[in-house]
């Protein structure tokens, strides 16, 4: 694979508890626009991936990002590179208005007001969120406030978008916007979710997670005929393909 941008070899981690998150995780993704998905239901260790790239779980094994790797000192550095979109919009929308969240980043990163404007408003229109400066995050539907989220990572022009259950709990026309977001996106995607059929679009390749272990990495289609992959995914019926 050229160019590898993101490199898992024999990652483990586990919760403050103790119990196992990840076991022995082994992937790459490389190419400045590839698009991957990691599938898996509740607890299969998604959330844990998403945390251990962001460099807030710690780990054994070897995570390289960007040819670098990750490691504590580099942890906030990689960081910037990258845009992180949690599943909780909440979590990433905290300030008075849609313009001062989405322009927390560039001000942080010392970008001067007329650049901080000017990128704002190109991570706006991005998301079909033109003319929601003014608006207070919390009288955004649900799907209004994912996107918003997803503008304050896009505003940081990352190479790698890096997305936890971006789709959950939207409705459709929320999630058909999302998903038209993504897909415009210019750059690579990671796309952690349990929904099949946004992996089936969005995606060339899926990781199938199960209980921290990697049980199916291939092409997206195919997670839904390989049978690890299928029993992982808790779509052993073989009537699921007829609706997928």
């Amino acid at each position: 694979m050229n160019d590898p941008i993101l490199q898992f070899e024999n990652v483990s981690a586990a919760h403050a508890d103790g119990t196992p998150a990840l076991r022995g995780v082994a992937f790459e993704i490389g190419g400045r626009a590839a698009r991957a998905a990691v599938l898996g239901g509740n607890g299969a260790g998604k959330s844990s991936l998403f945390l251990t790239i962001a460099g807030f779980l710690a780990f054994e094994g070897s995570v390289n990002i960007f040819g670098e790797p990750l490691l504590k000192s580099s942890a906030e550095s990689l960081r910037r590179k990258i845009g992180f979109v949690f599943e909780n919009a909440d979590d990433q929308l905290f300030l008075e208005s849609v313009f001062e969240d989405i322009a927390f980043g560039p001000r942080n990163a010392g970008a001067r007001e007329p650049e901080v404007r000017e990128r704002v408003g190109a991570a706006l229109a991005a998301v079909g969120l033109n003319g929601y400066e003014t608006r207070h995050p919390r009288r955004l539907s649900q799907g209004e406030r994912r996107l918003a989220a997803i503008a304050t990572a896009i505003v940081m022009n990352p190479r790698l978008l890096v997305l936890d259950e971006p789709t959950a709990n939207l409705d459709a026309r929320a999630r058909r916007r999302v998903l038209l977001c993504l897909k415009q996106f210019d750059g690579a995607v990671l796309l952690l979710t349990h929904d099949f059929d946004a992996a089936r679009e969005i995606t060339d390749r899926s990781i199938v997670l199960a209980e921290g272990r990697v049980v199916f990495d291939g092409a997206t289609e195919r997670a839904f005929s390989e049978p690890r992959a299928r029993a992982a995914l808790g779509v052993e019926d073989e009537t699921f393909l007829d609706h997928v």
